[in-house]
């Protein structure tokens, strides 16, 4: 079924509509009539499977059937992105978003190779955040996570200063048995942060300065995972312990 996200006030009791550029895609790509049916997101807590009543020239009008509980994790998850060579990021944030991610910050770390200049930032982070809507709604999302422009190491950790549980897999940690724990013992109340290197890794002066400021080192295992890997067998394991029934 197709999905599309909607504010607060394109909804009202048994009716909503869809404007912009959901029109035309409704129109003229999908092709759909009046009588078919569709999933609508609103920021809070339900989703809306709706009916097509009416297409105007500039919005799409609609008749609420039914309301249901949204699909978020219980847990807000930040992903904190050392930013990678050629397009690992967008399907990082792709796979990322799939996996219940509520927000992804590319960091730039020592070893990051990509240099983006100042004056394409702002059509970059324009481009991550159309893939991560893509994805919100193709994985039937509630929501659109934010992809925010990159930040250094020290803004990026002053964001997450206060998230509850916050871990850095880290290629010379040790000790499986204390990432297992850490895993087994998150509960649903607590904002989670995820920092992953580029793909060079973390110097070690990068790992103590991020460890310091509370994230928990740890090992994903004996292998090396590469950075669009690593990020995305945490958060696998992460959804998992923590999705409700």
């Amino acid at each position: 079924m197709y999905h599309f996200f909607v504010d607060e006030d394109q909804i009202s009791g048994e009716y909503a509509y869809i404007k912009g550029s959901d029109v035309n895609h409704i129109v003229n790509v999908l092709r759909m009539k009046p009588g078919e049916e569709l999933l609508i997101s609103v920021k809070g807590e339900w989703d809306y499977l709706c009916k097509i009543e009416e297409i105007e020239n500039d919005r799409v009008n609609l008749k609420v059937l039914e309301s249901m509980e949204q699909r978020e994790l219980p847990v807000n998850i930040t992903l904190l992105q050392g930013i990678p060579k050629s397009d690992k990021l967008e399907m990082i944030i792709q796979k990322a978003i799939e996996l219940g991610v509520s927000e992804i910050i590319p960091v730039k770390t020592k070893r990051v190779v990509v240099k983006i200049e100042e004056k394409k930032q702002a059509s970059k982070v324009a481009r991550w955040n159309a893939i991560a809507e893509s994805a919100a709604k193709q994985s039937k999302r509630s929501i659109i996570p934010k992809v925010s422009e990159p930040k250094s190491i020290d803004n990026a950790l002053e964001i997450v200063k206060d998230f509850s549980v916050k871990l850095i897999p880290y290629e010379n940690a040790d000790g499986i048995e204390k990432t297992r724990k850490i895993l087994n013992g998150m509960d649903k109340t607590k904002n989670i942060a995820v920092f992953i290197g580029p793909e060079g890794g973390f110097e070690e002066e990068e790992v103590k300065k991020i460890n310091k400021s509370g994230f928990e080192v740890i090992t994903l295992g004996k292998r090396i995972l590469r950075t669009e890997t690593a990020g995305l067998a945490l958060l696998s394991n992460i959804m998992i312990r923590l999705e409700d029934e």
